[in-house]
């Protein structure tokens, strides 16, 4: 198995488990983003509501990822390859670089904002930077030439 096989995999296991945590387990997300005492707010069901658009946005990246598993005829080329690779790279790049901000606040402050640096915000936030950084990986190896992969 290919080092880009195995980043296509986790890409698909991470992609498609955002859209079951975001858009199945809506509940479950708004323990993690709202603080126990904040959960009676009247705003707390819109937002656990709002957070399913997330998981719409995240399932369809993981099920490119897992097609891509396939390697269709369209995915041998070299440039087909680079272009999706930095694709996902930005993708994970961006969950990971949104909360950057958040953790420069201190995280949560009050009932604002949610933990970065600890529970589940920050296998998120650390998973989304180390996948990130491997389809890079892959995106330097298809540019360094086949005889450096």
């Amino acid at each position: 198995m290919r080092f880009s096989d195995v980043v296509l995999f986790l890409n698909t296991l991470w992609f498609c488990g955002a859209f079951i945590q975001f858009s199945i387990a809506q509940r479950n997300t708004l323990k993690i983003l709202v603080p126990r005492e904040e959960r009676g707010n009247p705003i707390a069901p819109t937002l656990a509501a709002s957070v399913a658009f997330l998981g719409g946005i995240n399932l369809p990246i993981g099920l490119l990822s897992l097609y891509l598993l396939a390697r269709p005829t369209f995915f041998h080329a070299d440039d087909a390859q680079l272009a999706l690779f930095l694709f996902f790279a930005a993708c994970h790049f961006s969950q990971f670089a949104y909360n950057l901000p958040v953790l420069a606040r201190g995280g949560r402050v009050g009932v604002a904002y949610w933990p970065v640096l600890k529970g589940p915000m920050l296998r998120i936030f650390v998973i989304d930077a180390v996948l990130s950084v491997a389809n890079l990986v892959v995106v330097f190896l298809l540019v360094a030439g086949p005889d450096k992969r």
